[in-house]
């Protein structure tokens, strides 16, 4: 993870974020008038920016993710919900780089049977972390249920990105690649653990993130209670209490498999 923070004392790395949150701003703003929850999401063809951005730029396809997100967001209002969106966005555009250099050197542009299962799998991941995080901070605030938002945003990030993103790196990734401008091209080093290592905190992540939305799907619809909670009165008609305090451990696996990623 501490390409995260190196990349911002290299003007390249600076450019490229400042190019992904343009590009992923400029197609986010004009579908703000195709709301499916009005002020909380819509639909975001623009979802394929930062998936393809990640497979390029590593870090700057993450940082300008969450920036692009909130440029995007001041176009449709702003609120404290935003805190959230700019986090899972952060990590909807650091999964992909992360999640697929854990499995293999090969360039992430599927071409046979087993390249594709990785691929939509890398992908799915990265949508159902988005929608974890995303899910879970607008529920604790008692916005939006997490059985509501988070279902949304999963199936909207994830069917956009796996349809379109495939296409547009078998056109953009070779020229990037042939112009020396991949992040791998750039940082002079980009992972700090061994893939074994690195493959732990995928196996991680994986887990928070199916356990997540499972759990987080539960606790919504209060299907499941915490017994630890019953006697704290819960948290009204978005169950935020539950749903904030339950998700915690759920979340802590989270960080930890982020880290070792």
């Amino acid at each position: 993870m501490r390409e995260l923070i190196d990349m911002w004392g290299n003007t390249r790395m600076v450019v490229l974020t400042a190019m992904s949150a343009s590009l992923y701003a400029a197609i986010l703003i004009p579908f703000k008038v195709l709301p499916i929850i009005p002020g909380v999401t819509e639909f975001r063809p623009a979802n394929a920016v930062p998936v393809v951005c990640s497979f390029l730029f590593g870090p700057a396809g993450a940082w300008g993710a969450a920036i692009g997100n909130v440029i995007g967001d001041f176009f449709g209002g702003m609120g404290p919900g935003d805190f959230f969106g700019f986090f899972a966005n952060f990590l909807y555009g650091l999964i992909p780089y992360k999640a697929w250099e854990a499995l293999t050197d090969a360039d992430p542009v599927p071409r046979n049977a087993s390249s594709w299962i990785a691929f939509v799998a890398v992908v799915l991941l990265a949508a159902a972390v988005c929608a974890l995080t995303v899910g879970w901070g607008l529920n604790l605030l008692g916005f939006v249920p997490f059985s509501l938002l988070g279902n949304i945003v999963l199936v909207n990030n994830f069917l956009v990105a796996v349809v379109l993103t495939p296409f547009l790196l078998a056109v953009i990734y070779p020229r990037v690649k042939r112009g020396h401008l991949l992040y791998r091209d750039i940082l002079a080093r980009p992972h700090a653990h061994s893939r074994a290592v690195r493959r732990v905190g995928l196996a991680l992540v994986v887990v928070a993130a199916v356990a997540g939305m499972v759990l987080g799907n539960a606790l919504s619809l209060g299907t499941v209670q915490p017994p630890f909670l019953a006697d704290l009165g819960g948290g009204g008609t978005t169950r935020a209490l539950e749903v904030g305090v339950g998700l915690l451990p759920v979340l802590a696996v989270l960080g930890l498999g982020l880290l070792l990623l």
